[in-house]
């Protein structure tokens, strides 16, 4: 059964409480009420709403790219034959090496951002990708320092 896709409906405290969020998701629900000049209460059924509805998908810590020593990171863009998208797409997420997907547009159809200890693993993990016979092309980048 395919999963139905309804259309979100983000007022501008909704998008406010967001960003809020992405700049610092510990900040505690009072600090959140008192930016939002709502009640803590108001902040927390938002909070419940748009975790429900998978606008929020969890709360992480975010680091700096090249904030890990001994990490490889790549991005891989591939050319997918359009039939095969939703597959490659779920491919992609069983990788455990593969920390996100995303459509674009342009030449390529999809980035896969690839997270890896090593050259050896990242090979094995290309080698997966490319396996896969509905991708048609692929081309790789990985990732040297952070620049700011």
């Amino acid at each position: 059964m395919a999963e139905r896709q309804h259309t979100l409906s983000l007022d501008a405290t909704d998008q406010r409480l967001i960003e809020l969020l992405r700049d610092n998701a510990r900040l505690p629900t009072a600090t959140l009420a008192r930016h939002l000049d709502v009640s803590r209460g108001t902040v927390q059924n938002r909070i419940d709403r748009l975790i429900r509805d998978k606008v929020l998908l969890g709360f992480t810590v975010r680091l700096r790219g090249d904030a890990q020593s001994g990490m490889v990171r790549a991005i891989t863009s591939l050319e997918v034959r359009s039939s095969d998208h939703k597959t490659v797409v779920g491919a992609l997420k069983r990788i455990p090496e593969v920390t996100r997907v995303h459509s674009t547009n342009g030449r390529w159809d999809l980035v896969a951002e690839i997270n890896t200890a090593d050259l050896v693993t990242l090979d094995r993990v290309l080698g997966e990708i490319r396996s896969n016979r509905a991708i048609s092309h692929s081309e790789t980048s990985i990732l040297l320092a952070e620049v700011a």
